[in-house]
């Protein structure tokens, strides 16, 4: 017998496959990252038992919160874009659309050491059309260098991102190729592609940044609008996965270490797996954990190209926290050219400061920065704060920290899209998720969620699957099962 989406199964199946007490094994999904959460949901509401197992005892992955005196500070700033559709959705069923602030256009200051200010914000045309009066003014670029950033623009909408070819060939060699000059480079195409994919743009795949450039900038004319949270991550994406489980009828596990994945036991539809010392049974599994986990909990006969995983490697980011006792900017975020200091962002109502002003200040690809002791970084990047921001130099800096997400994303630099596995293992039952499997879309927020929706998408086709054949018992009815179709 084979099965819809993994090949042909294993062992002898017969009669209704049920767990010791008589009914259906829940899914197991390991990890509770962004991938995790929208994959239990999916599964839970379209009526299928699962339960989420996390090793940490919260939810939320690489979105989380802490507490430092009186301030609530997340790991590091994440935004969203409006053409983030499936990431929106999952705020929907986490309850959290009101704790976002998202422009009504995109509009985004670009601010530099040297005084100079910039800005891009979209006009009311179709796109691509949106972006050309902004480049047009945009003051940060010479009339010739705009011009270049046009055609630049048109040509990067003309590219598939899908083509195996711009996975091999690198940003910055292609962009040179197009006359996008240093300066032009530094003062458009670098402020999003380095946000975006969490790499160098001379070490950047060309086939994401393609489809960051096209899908965001150069596509619907609201597709950029940016998004920002309102309240702290753990709040946003935690605590709220956590009601929305348990609402939906799925179960959570919390600290709860997966540490083997093991064959399915006969008669049984799914793998086991081995969590504390202990076998738990299975209808199928979603393994949503980083790449490096997923390839050391994956058996090989299951995921016989796991090892070309590690392939992948890692990108960092830094995010270097400030608290002033008095406002220095009236601007929610800004981006900023010249300098260290590439994104800051006005976290002072989020971190629930009653008093003066906190940012925090993103720093993408930074490996050179991962391993500077704080007080090395505050050498640097306080002055340049006050470069930036000279409100800054007339007020007292009252607390200065920084926060370190050595793996933050996969390496997405040329050839990284041809070992990203897709969301199906040679073991029926068995599937992936996590924003660095095969999504098309660069290690996101709405990369990890698109994983989810379809790992989850695959484990209701092979348990329906199941079901039809009379393998599988029924299941109570769906709850609110249009989302995860």
């Amino acid at each position: 017998m084979s099965s819809p989406t993994t090949g042909p199964m294993t062992g002898p199946m017969t009669g209704s496959l049920t767990g010791p007490d008589g009914g259906v094994p829940p899914v197991a999904v390991i990890g509770g990252g962004l991938a995790g959460i929208t994959a239990t949901l999916a599964i839970a509401e379209a009526g299928w038992p699962v339960t989420l197992y996390e090793a940490r005892p919260r939810l939320g992955g690489a979105t989380h919160s802490f507490a430092r005196g009186g301030l609530t500070a997340d790991n590091g700033q994440h935004v969203f874009l409006r053409c983030c559709t499936a990431y929106l959705g999952l705020l929907d069923r986490l309850g959290g659309t009101g704790r976002v602030r998202l422009q009504e256009r995109f509009d985004v200051r670009v601010l530099t050491p040297h005084g100079e200010r910039g800005r891009l914000r979209r006009a009311s045309l179709p796109g691509p059309f949106h972006l050309l009066p902004a480049l047009a003014r945009y003051r940060l670029l010479s009339p010739a260098d705009r011009l270049r950033a046009v055609r630049g623009a048109l040509a990067l909408r003309g590219l598939d991102p899908a083509a195996p070819a711009l996975d091999r060939a690198a940003l910055g060699a292609w962009l040179a190729s197009r006359g996008q000059r240093d300066t032009v480079r530094r003062a458009l195409w670098d402020l999003f592609a380095v946000a975006a994919l969490n790499i160098a743009a001379d070490e950047a795949a060309l086939g994401p940044a393609a489809m960051v450039f096209r899908t965001a900038l150069l596509g619907r004319p609201d597709a950029a609008d940016i998004g920002v949270p309102s309240v702290p991550l753990g709040e946003l994406h935690g605590g709220a996965a956590l009601t929305a489980v348990a609402r939906a009828g799925g179960t959570v596990r919390l600290p709860a270490k997966a540490e083997a994945i093991l064959p399915a036991p006969p008669g049984l539809p799914g793998p086991s797996v081995l969590v504390g010392g202990t076998r738990v049974e299975t209808s199928a599994v979603v393994v949503a954990v980083p790449h490096g986990q997923a390839a050391r909990l994956l058996p090989a006969e299951a995921a016989p190209d796991r090892d070309a995983w590690a392939g992948l490697g890692a990108s960092p980011i830094v995010n270097v926290h400030v608290v002033y006792d008095r406002p220095v900017t009236s601007l929610p975020f800004a981006a900023v050219v010249g300098s260290p200091v590439q994104w800051i962002f006005d976290r002072t109502a989020a971190g629930g400061l009653t008093r003066g002003q906190y940012l925090t200040v993103s720093v993408s690809a930074a490996r050179h920065w991962i391993d500077v002791p704080t007080s090395a970084m505050r050498a640097v990047f306080v002055p340049e704060l006050e470069r930036v921001l000279p409100a800054t130099r007339t007020v007292r800096l009252l607390d200065f920290f920084i926060t370190r997400e050595r793996r933050a994303t996969f390496r997405q630099g040329p050839g990284s899209g041809a070992l990203r596995p897709g969301a199906a293992t040679r073991w029926p039952g068995l599937f992936l998720a996590g924003a660095w499997t095969d999504t098309g879309w660069p290690d996101t927020m709405e990369g990890a969620v698109r994983s989810g929706l379809e790992a989850a998408r695959l484990v209701r086709l092979y348990l329906s699957h199941l079901t039809h054949l009379g393998h599988l018992g029924h299941v109570r009815e769906p709850a609110r099962a249009e989302w995860a179709r």
